[in-house]
């Protein structure tokens, strides 16, 4: 029997945005065959990307910003990744970034609504950078993240300079101890957010519906055992998950031998101040966007009639 990895259960995950302990399964039931996998998760209706061959990640940039207690991040959209590296494009994105940290706004709307420099609004300056780059673009979308105390962290992922890249990352950090002390494991948060994408701080945070389903993949898998045997392997199974989707949970990627919380816990002795994780946003450019691919076929056909 193939032996199940991390790394391979990721993959898997990332193809067709199943579950983790979903991928787990399916690789388990097909001895480790990806492709297997994917088709094992379609036909048990646990994949979201039954068609993953017409998803494709729009390009543009991700920008993130922090000011004390307060951070923002957007993605703005382009077509293409070379206008992505165009400076003017940056340059756009850069700015809009700034607007949004100084108005204060946590809607892709009123951002574009937002006074842009020089004059007209933030669409208009979008709108302008179309007519003169050529390319489609958009404002798809921005969050604001604050603490009450403490500090908003930030990372980039894939930095193009001025913290615009591919992945955008805040992590709001409530403390007491000082700002300057809390800056190197806010950043080292943030980037193992980015590099681990957990999907909430802890337990207590995960969607209900989700908990569900695992205790329903757990319980099938398990199917006839007794129902205090049951219980104890849905407790079990559901530990496991917490460790691979919680961030408090995880395994710091920066010293694997702990967790993020007891890192955090080990910050805050050497800081003079409890550290608490109060949220997280992560933005990853073009997830969630669906393109149609084009059809050449019946382009030539059309051309030929």
């Amino acid at each position: 029997m193939a032996t199940i990895t991390a790394a391979l259960v990721k993959e898997l995950r990332d193809m067709t945005g199943a579950g983790m302990m979903d991928c787990k399964s399916a690789l388990s039931e097909n001895d480790g065959n990806v492709e297997a996998a994917v088709d094992w998760l379609r036909t048990k209706g646990l994949s979201k990307a039954a068609k993953k061959a017409d998803r494709v990640a729009a390009e543009g940039l991700i920008a993130a910003r922090t000011a004390g207690a307060t951070g923002v991040v957007l993605e703005m959209n382009a077509e293409t990744d070379f206008v992505a590296r165009n400076e003017d494009f940056q340059k756009l994105t850069d700015a809009v970034a700034g607007i949004a940290m100084e108005v204060g706004v946590d809607d892709a709307g009123k951002l574009a609504a937002a006074d842009y420099p020089g004059g007209g609004s933030v669409a208009d300056a979008i709108s302008n950078a179309i007519a003169t780059i050529g390319e489609n673009m958009s404002l798809r979308r921005v969050a604001r993240l604050e603490v009450g105390q403490g500090i908003v962290s930030s990372y980039v992922h894939a930095s193009v300079g001025n913290d615009m890249g591919r992945i955008g990352v805040l992590v709001g950090l409530e403390s007491t101890a000082p700002a300057d002390a809390l800056a190197d494991i806010g950043r080292k948060v943030a980037m193992h957010v980015a590099a681990s994408s957990p999907v909430s701080v802890d337990s207590a945070g995960v969607d209900p519906s989700i908990l569900e389903r695992e205790k329903n993949v757990l319980a099938e898998k398990n199917a006839g055992k007794p129902d205090h045997v049951m219980e104890k392997i849905i407790e079990s199974g559901l530990k496991t998950y917490f460790k691979e989707v919680c961030l408090l949970e995880q395994a710091f990627i920066h010293d694997t031998a702990k967790s993020v919380g007891q890192a955090l816990a080990e910050a805050g002795k050497a800081a003079g101040g409890d550290i608490k994780v109060s949220g997280f946003i992560r933005y990853q450019l073009g997830e969630g966007i669906e393109k149609q691919e084009p059809d050449f076929a019946a382009e030539v056909a059309g051309m030929a009639s």
